[in-house]
């Protein structure tokens, strides 16, 4: 296992965590000033400040991209199903752009939450199955664009709406179809916030070994959560036993950034970006 402890050169950001501080380039500005190396950035913030500009800052300050915010969001009624494909295949090549490490996806819920405007359905089985099929569609535009698919699954809590994949053994049940001799181009982003809880955990992360473990995910826990989206803790201030599940993902040779991820509408989002940062910092080297 990696010491973290004298430095937080394998940390990177994901960009949600001061989302609400300042745009894109003021976050990668914040970000080369406190010498961290990577973030992951979302679309929607690239969108608002333009994919060319934010390339040029990103290529300005010297960071890389430890993953892109996100492709997915696959179910959908007949009517949408052009628009996600199109949707993704963007995703995908602005995650090139980038020369980002993988393409996050979430891959979406039942189709009037994954895609507004779809006919309402309940049927979770056909949603995962068109989940398997868009990836499996996706997978081949990504191929040629050499860029790798990272399955991200969700807490169960969002299985109706932003992601029917849960667990790691689901997401890598569809890497193993869609990619039997495990090439490298799809696998799975481990988000501790999502798959703490499930006892098959250190099991599914020994399968999944170096060839399908593209990203690594940290933040915590907090008892109670207040929010089931907006709520999610600091590394440290939760219950989640982070440097074990790291110990567990490096031991199966994950050599990538440790990337801190954090929603937090009632705290940290109403903190200055400097203190995030420095706190993202402190919290990495004793804590991650």
């Amino acid at each position: 296992m990696r010491d973290f402890s004298t430095d937080h050169f394998q940390l990177s950001l994901n960009t949600a965590t001061v989302r609400k501080q300042g745009d894109l380039l003021a976050i990668i500005e914040a970000c080369a000033r406190h010498q961290i190396p990577a973030i992951s950035p979302w679309r929607d913030q690239v969108a608002t400040v333009g994919l060319e500009a934010a390339v040029k800052a990103v290529k300005t300050h010297g960071l890389k991209l430890s993953g892109y915010c996100r492709g997915g969001m696959f179910p959908a009624d007949a009517s949408k199903r052009q628009e996600a494909r199109d949707d993704n295949r963007r995703a995908v090549d602005a995650a090139r752009a980038f020369d980002a490490a993988c393409l996050v996806l979430v891959v979406g819920g039942l189709p009037h939450y994954a895609r507004p405007g779809s006919a309402v359905s309940h049927d979770l089985g056909a949603a995962r199955r068109q989940v398997e099929d868009g990836i499996g569609e996706l997978l081949e535009y990504a191929r040629g664009a050499g860029m790798p698919l990272a399955i991200e699954p969700l807490h169960p809590m969002y299985a109706a709406d932003r992601a029917c994949v849960n667990t790691l053994e689901q997401a890598l049940d569809i890497c193993d179809r869609l990619d039997p001799a495990r090439t490298g181009a799809l696998g799975v982003a481990a988000d501790v916030y999502h798959i703490w809880w499930d006892p098959n955990l250190y099991r599914d992360i020994k399968r999944a070994g170096r060839e399908r473990l593209l990203a690594f995910h940290v933040c915590d826990w907090l008892v109670p959560t207040r929010d089931l989206l907006n709520d999610r803790g600091m590394m440290g201030d939760g219950v989640i036993e982070i440097s074990k599940i790291r110990a567990a993902v490096e031991a199966e040779g994950f050599a990538g950034f440790s990337e801190v991820e954090i929603f937090s509408e009632l705290d940290w989002w109403k903190r200055p970006m400097d203190e995030v940062l420095r706190t993202c910092i402190e919290r990495h080297k004793s804590v991650v």
